[in-house]
């Protein structure tokens, strides 16, 4: 998994707890607690798949441009960070006569795989809306 996946969801979520404002990058930034760029870097991306929409200009930013009752973060994954979950390495080597050498890099493949269809189908049933309602319910339980 990596980052943009979470500032993706972090962004979403703050648009959405705020829907009759736009978010400038800074202030998105700032509550995400990173640079600027990063955020627009994700925010440019989420743009280009209709998440949100942009204002230039004085009073600018980012605002909502979606349902956040009907983005899953299984979207949200697959647009940011698919297939993030096998590494860039993975031990073995075809090549080997040693059967665990052998045979290490194809199993650990199926076991990833396995995995991300796990973490898919888990990203299926939570939205932009429910994380939203988490956050409400455990500032709730905060007092």
């Amino acid at each position: 998994m990596n980052s943009e996946f979470t500032i993706a969801v972090h962004g979403l979520v703050l648009l959405a707890y705020t829907p009759d404002h736009m978010a400038t990058s800074e202030k998105i930034a700032c509550n995400v607690a990173t640079h600027p760029a990063r955020v627009r870097k994700v925010m440019g991306a989420l743009r280009k798949l209709g998440y949100v929409e942009t204002k230039e200009g004085l009073g600018g930013g980012y605002s909502l441009r979606c349902d956040p009752e009907r983005v899953t973060l299984a979207e949200l994954y697959r647009a940011m960070c698919p297939g993030s979950l096998k590494p860039t390495w993975t031990s073995g080597n075809p090549e080997e006569k040693c059967v665990v050498a052998g045979n290490m890099q194809c199993v650990m493949d199926g076991i990833f795989a396995e995995a991300e269809r796990h973490l898919e189908s888990y990203f299926e049933g939570l939205t932009i809306g429910d994380v939203l309602r988490s956050i409400r319910e455990s500032q709730l339980a905060k007092g």
